[in-house]
């Protein structure tokens, strides 16, 4: 109690301070508002020019996520009430619920369970009638919830497989048992599905999304944090196939929606299955493949709009733009990788595709090569419905989590592991290739500060103020950089600049700014700072940000584009990444046709290889943003002087060009033991400029990570998958320029064809398709060639003639005793099968993948 009445007094003397001569104006209603005495948007606590009720207004809440299946209390802060008293919370204006106040007089707001991820919108009353009160918290994928706050399955492998052969017992479930804050819970079956109704409100059918409560395991159960049962096959609800469970205190009614609760992960509900699944769950799961294999013929084909995958390990993890980490297969965890053993990394495509939100992933073995389907079970999967989900959201198939679930999941257990037809479910989840991939192009700005633009040039800019990094109009693309002057040891300012800020948007997406702050970054939205204390990653409008550490930031964007900000020591470097669809982009990176030509912000091109410093500072200071088009937040008294009232780029500030190793200074003798090799030449200079050796070396190893990942995104050619003979052996899963895949038969088999292929630069493979055919089969082909020669050879030859000019195959079919053409082959009596190549001749068994080459 004295804890939150010194916190309530402690934030009301702050927020007396801030509103200096402000009480006759309100924030009720008004967030995001700049009154004409005071304000309410959010940069006004920095600025203490706050209304007197800011924060009881424009709340924020503890914690500030929570699951999108809801439950959890979002306490609101500085805003006490009555013990005992009543308030509403509505979220997204239209969903209303019961809020509730502790005997402190603490109030909380329950999060409901919601279809889509990013920040969500609430306000609260306290009269029941006007909602003037607003705040938002942060809805999450359940895989992505505080784990804290989960029913943990124990045994997951039982729970999943439960009914299959030798899979039977107790299941047991444990969870934290003082998040319930009550003596008895009750434990509940949920259920998920997805169903073709009438949306009202739109006057449209679609697809729905609903999770619905089933039954109850359990009533009035002691809360021990502990629960153990033996299921028995469902007979009524043996229908829903996906669900999670739920526990909350047993004074709320079955399936109450939107009270304190945990909730489980989403899993296939095997252990209620219907009695059939027991008895014999191979036979019913593969029904189950065989309808989906059925339903999938008629749903539309999604694979063609999506990205191909990275050809190598190195080049998917350096794609930061366009792919990031599956937590359910992470180099950096131990690679537990249960959907995909034998691999050691996935990634997935950060952007659903766009007509239809399916996703991409792609898997890699430890020695980096890209696992694809066609050589095994642990290959990479596309997936129809992207397991993050992808905006608007709500509607299937683009729930996240739960709509690939039921997309793509729950048929690889119906096909491959609760039954034995994997290939079915690969022949609508093939692997993609890499054969179209393209990495994207790099341009970085690292120390103090230097450039190394899109096509490799490098030169350095000591300007102060704010310029753009990157401008896109095509695509409307706008990444910009604030630079300020460099402060020594000694406190006095030095005649260089480094970055400070960077600020970015596309299109209509949220505006993200990266900024240092007391050594490390601080991430702003739309002006307000983000808390990365919960989340390391955040789903935005049209925008995605990694925050795995406090000095590692990365921001991609819908177009493939993406933004890291590291911090070296204190010092800031920015690496941005274009697609090849970026053309030509503008600005301080701006890429171009010659290697060593620099365009101004109006329109001339300058020569680097002849230019001189301060001619190279005139051109930099060229690409100064103008006011109205500043992305950037001004929310101190230093910002407002330094940066949005001067202009934008600082004339009466001029850097020092050059700096002599003079033998009598101190510093070079250690400068030389450290600054050697690529990128010497930047660590000399800011060693000199800053007096700092640590300085130095922070922006050599900035060039050093920079050089690793233009090493990582070196684009290599890929030839294509070759499949493996019937009845023999492949030796090889590597598709690379330069690879070898060596062929053999099984005993018992001859092979024909090339027993060895090489991955050429024009993406192209040597030799010819090798079949294993019998040696019985060798005899009958060439007793059948001897017989037959007389009747085919006029035709064949007609037919070869024909086709000889643009060498196309050339192939005819047999049936009926008369010759049938087609484009592939000649189809024999007794099922034997002809094969022309316009230099070669296949003679085979039907059925049979082997054959007999003759020139």
């Amino acid at each position: 109690m004295r804890a939150h009445l010194r916190e309530t007094i402690f934030l009301c003397g702050i927020f007396l301070i801030c509103s200096c001569q402000t009480a006759a104006q309100t924030c009720r209603g008004k967030c995001g508002d700049i009154l004409e005495e005071c304000s309410c948007h959010t940069t006004c606590v920095s600025l203490l020019n706050c209304c007197s009720d800011y924060n009881q207004s424009c709340f924020q809440v503890m914690p500030h996520s929570s699951s999108m299946l809801g439950g959890r209390a979002l306490r609101i802060l500085s805003l006490v009430l009555h013990p005992g008293g009543r308030f509403l919370c509505r979220f997204k204006g239209e969903i209303e619920r019961e809020g509730f106040i502790d005997a402190e007089g603490q109030a909380y707001c329950v999060s409901p369970l919601l279809y889509e991820t990013g920040w969500i919108p609430f306000a609260v009353s306290t009269d029941g009638i006007h909602f003037d009160r607003s705040g938002e918290y942060l809805s999450v994928h359940p895989s992505k919830a505080d784990h804290a706050f989960k029913v943990t399955l124990v045994n997951g492998t039982q729970w999943q497989y439960y009914g299959t052969p030798n899979v039977a017992g107790q299941l047991t479930m444990t969870w934290n048992s003082s998040l319930i804050g009550a003596e008895k819970v009750n434990i509940e079956l949920w259920g998920y599905t997805e169903f073709s109704g009438r949306i009202e409100a739109q006057n449209r059918s679609a697809l729905q999304a609903k999770l619905s409560y089933l039954y109850s395991l359990g009533r009035n159960l002691s809360n021990t944090g502990a629960f153990s049962f033996i299921p028995e096959p469902s007979h009524n609800y043996s229908g829903w196939e996906l669900g999670n469970i739920r526990i909350t205190a047993s004074s709320e009614s079955d399936g109450a929606r939107d009270v304190q609760a945990l909730w489980s992960g989403g899993h296939v509900l095997a252990w209620h299955l219907e009695r059939a699944f027991r008895d014999d769950s191979a036979v019913w799961a593969e029904k189950k493949c065989q309808q989906w294999d059925e339903l999938e013929k008629k749903l539309p084909k999604f694979l063609d709009e999506l990205i191909n995958c990275p050809c190598t390990l190195a080049q998917a993890r350096a794609d930061t733009g366009r792919f990031h980490t599956d937590y359910s297969c992470d180099i950096e965890k131990g690679s537990v990788c249960t959907y995909h053993p034998g691999s050691v990394h996935c990634v997935r495509a950060i952007q659903a595709s766009p007509t239809h939100g399916s996703g991409q992933q792609c898997c890699y073995d430890s020695t980096g090569t890209l696992v694809l389907t066609g050589d095994s079970i642990s290959g990479s999967t596309p997936e129809r419905a992207h397991d993050w989900g992808s905006p608007p959201y709500m509607e299937p198939p683009r729930v996240p989590g739960y709509s690939h679930w039921l997309y793509d999941v729950i048929s690889f257990y119906y096909c491959c592991l609760w039954s034995n037809h994997c290939h079915i479910y690969f022949s609508h989840r093939p692997s993609s290739e890499c054969r179209n991939y393209r990495p994207p192009r790099a341009g970085v700005v690292l120390g103090d500060p230097h450039f190394i633009t899109f096509n490799g040039l490098n030169y350095t800019f000591n300007g102060k103020g704010e310029f753009y990094l990157v401008s896109s109009p095509d695509k409307e693309l706008s990444v910009q950089a604030r630079t300020e002057q460099v402060k020594l040891k000694n406190g006095t300012l030095a005649k260089a600049t480094w970055l400070s800020s960077v600020a970015m948007k596309e299109n209509a997406s949220d505006v993200i700014e990266v900024r240092l702050a007391e050594g490390h970054l601080q991430v702003l939205r739309n002006q307000k700072v983000l808390p990365f204390t919960e989340q390391r990653s955040m789903d935005l409008h049209g925008v995605f940000v990694f925050c795995p550490s406090p000095h590692n930031v990365t921001v991609s964007f819908c177009s493939g584009a993406s933004v890291e900000v590291r911090v070296h020591e204190g010092t800031m470097a920015v690496t941005v990444l274009l697609p090849t669809e970026f053309n030509h982009s503008q600005g301080l990176l701006s890429w171009m046709n010659s290697s060593d030509a620099l365009l101004t912000q109006v329109g001339e091109v300058i020569s680097s290889a002849d230019a001189t410093p301060e001619e190279i500072f005139t051109f930099g200071a060229s690409w100064n943003i103008s006011k109205n088009s500043s992305l950037f937040t001004y929310d101190s008294k230093y910002l407002l002087d330094a940066y949005y009232v001067p202009p934008s780029h600082d004339p009466a500030f001029v850097p020092v060009f050059s700096l002599p190793e003079g033998p009598d200074d101190p510093l070079v003798a250690d400068m030389l033991k450290m600054c050697f090799g690529e990128g010497a030449r930047f660590c000399k200079y800011d060693t000199l400029t800053t007096r700092s050796l640590t300085v130095g070396n922070a922006t050599l190893r900035a060039y050093q990570s920079y050089q690793a990942q233009m090493v990582a995104l070196e684009p290599v050619v890929s030839c294509g998958w070759l499949s493996t003979p019937r009845n023999g052996k492949k030796n090889g899963t590597c598709y690379l320029e330069g690879s070898t895949l060596s062929f053999t038969c099984n005993e018992g088999y001859i092979l024909y064809g090339s027993t060895e292929r090489i991955c050429l630069n024009d993406r192209t493979w040597t030799g010819k398709q090798p079949y294993c055919i019998t040696d019985n089969n060798v005899g009958f082909v060439l007793g059948a060639v001897g017989s037959l020669s007389a009747l085919v050879t006029v035709g064949v030859m007609i037919k070869l003639h024909d086709r000889k000019q643009d060498s196309q195959q050339v192939c005819i079919f047999w049936h009926s005793c008369m010759p049938c053409w087609t484009d592939r082959h000649l189809m024999l009596p007794r099922g034997l099968l002809l094969y022309f190549e316009p230099d070669s001749l296949l003679l085979f068994q039907n059925k049979a993948l082997g054959g007999l080459k003759g020139n």
